[in-house]
């Protein structure tokens, strides 16, 4: 019989994967629309549906991994397909990476030849980015050798398997892809992200000292960019270092910190549709529709 504490985890991703699947829902269906209407999408538009549609498919193998790990079903499957979700995932990453790029080349107010340059030519760039982050992402499934992913498939199931060992301090094989792999878009994320933090926030300061009166419209406008911004970061943050939790094998399989991991891995493709709905007028205005032809359809 599971623990009170297992019950509350397994209803926990429920929610989780729903709220993901319907997040990252609106924003693929409102673009595509778009795209239908109007025979084209903007670079935003097509970065925010590319990201859409992976964190669908990583949400569902976050949940896939939550069944695995209360023993609901098989974990052999999750070991043989584990190259696609590290595909799924770093693809993600690389999508969101670029997002935050995109983010601080239009919005910081960084006054460099190097910024205007790049403010001027992200858009076009965005395709090339998505087609880079697809070649980049898919090596591993086809040039990684495959004693690479026996290694890594070994990491797994000393993980998964009932008759694994609790603890393991050397560093697994699995981190080492991890590391390997993951590293550098999130360091790319990190730069671009605090450059964009620190310029906003040194620039709301500015128009919050030089304001007179009444609180400037546009001040409130860059206080919540801000706060948008750092909620992106420290979800970005927490994904990427829960990741790197689990995959060093130092908490035992079903335990709570293994298990609290897991939900914190799984709320960031979640959490962070939420966040980009509520900051995009459109969206915004779409996902309200949904919800209230949901509730007269009931």
């Amino acid at each position: 019989m599971l623990d009170f504490y297992l019950i509350i985890h397994f209803l926990l991703p429920v929610i989780q994967c729903l709220i993901g699947v319907f997040a990252n829902g609106i924003i693929v269906i409102v673009n595509g629309i778009e795209l239908i209407k109007q025979r084209k999408m903007i670079p935003l538009d097509l970065l925010l549906s590319c990201l859409a549609i992976s964190r669908i498919c990583l949400q569902s193998f976050i949940f896939y991994i939550n069944l695995v790990t209360l023993s609901l079903i098989d974990f052999l499957p999750l070991v043989k397909n584990f190259a696609v979700f590290m595909f799924v995932n770093e693809m993600g990453l690389w999508l969101a990476t670029w997002l935050g790029v995109f983010y601080c080349a239009k919005i910081s107010p960084i006054a460099h030849p190097l910024f205007f340059w790049l403010k001027m030519r992200i858009s076009k760039l965005v395709p090339w980015l998505i087609i880079g982050s697809l070649l980049f992402a898919s090596v591993p499934l086809v040039f990684y050798s495959k004693h690479t992913w026996v290694l890594s498939q070994e990491g797994l199931l000393r993980l998964f398997s009932p008759n694994a060992t609790t603890q393991i301090k050397e560093t697994s094989d699995l981190q080492i892809v991890f590391l390997a792999r993951f590293s550098p878009p999130f360091v790319i994320f990190l730069i671009s992200t605090l450059l964009l933090v620190f310029s906003l926030g040194r620039h709301t300061w500015q128009m919050r000292n030089t304001a007179t009166g009444t609180r400037d419209g546009s001040t409130g406008v860059h206080v919540s960019a801000l706060l948008s911004i750092l909620s992106f970061l420290v979800l970005y943050l927490s994904h990427y270092m829960t990741a790197a939790l689990l995959s060093s094998h130092i908490f035992e399989l079903r335990s709570f910190m293994f298990l609290f991991c897991i939900l914190v891995f799984g709320s960031y493709p979640s959490g962070h549709s939420i966040i980009l709905i509520s900051g995009n007028p459109k969206l915004k205005q779409n996902a309200k529709k949904f919800l209230l032809h949901g509730q007269c359809c009931q």
